[in-house]
């Protein structure tokens, strides 16, 4: 056989084999996305993900510190003895606070619940705070994140004022949580006042150690 039939027949065989191949991957390819097409995205997006199954890590007692500035400068106003309940509530964190002698959580001071909304990629929060007239605070990040902290971002909320007459002032609101370890994280809030002066502060600060033994 004189060379140029030889060349001709290995290059006829080395495109077979690479059609072959080709339409194997493509055939495997096609299968896998059928079988992920198979599950409906509203099933598989419910289901906790990464972001909210390293979450559940942080379910159990958590001993609270609770520090707040009422004013940009202000003297800092100190709160111990309070005790983080957490827990997974399908796709959420679910968080009570209460004092640490409310063994039956009676006297809940605080309740929020935190998830990672898969179907828009970011993080959405609410709290409730029982010790003040601000009703219900949702809030939700730009993004994911970098893993270890988040900004939430809150809808602006109404509150009373210090004094004795409705002051009626619409205040601006972040949280910033934050994980040091497991075993320790804090959720930082930082306010804006409709004042004109656009001055932020850390207003409320709240500083969790998971709390030892059963």
């Amino acid at each position: 056989m004189n060379p140029l039939m030889s060349r001709r027949i290995m290059l006829e065989r080395r495109h077979f084999v690479g059609a072959a191949l080709g339409s194997m991957f493509i055939s495997d390819l096609a299968a896998g996305n059928a079988a992920s097409s198979a599950v409906p995205a509203a099933e598989r997006l419910n289901e906790l993900g990464p972001e909210n199954a390293a979450m559940a890590a942080y379910a159990g007692l958590w001993d609270v510190t609770e520090t707040a500035w009422n004013e940009p400068g202000g003297d800092p106003v100190t709160t111990t003895g309070l005790v983080a309940e957490r827990r997974m509530i399908g796709s959420y964190l679910q968080e009570l606070i209460c004092p640490a002698s409310d063994t039956s959580k009676q006297n809940i001071k605080r309740i929020d619940y935190l998830s990672f909304q898969r179907v828009e990629g970011r993080w959405k929060y609410v709290s409730i705070e029982m010790r003040a007239p601000v009703g219900i605070m949702p809030a939700s990040s730009f993004d994911r994140g970098d893993g270890t902290s988040v900004v939430l971002v809150h809808d602006p909320f109404a509150i009373a004022g210090g004094g004795s007459d409705v002051a009626g002032q619409m205040l601006r609101m972040n949280t910033i949580v934050t994980r040091d370890g497991p075993d320790r994280d804090v959720k930082n809030q930082h306010f804006i006042l409709p004042d004109g002066a656009g001055t932020v502060w850390l207003a409320h600060r709240y500083a969790y150690a998971r709390r030892a033994g059963p």
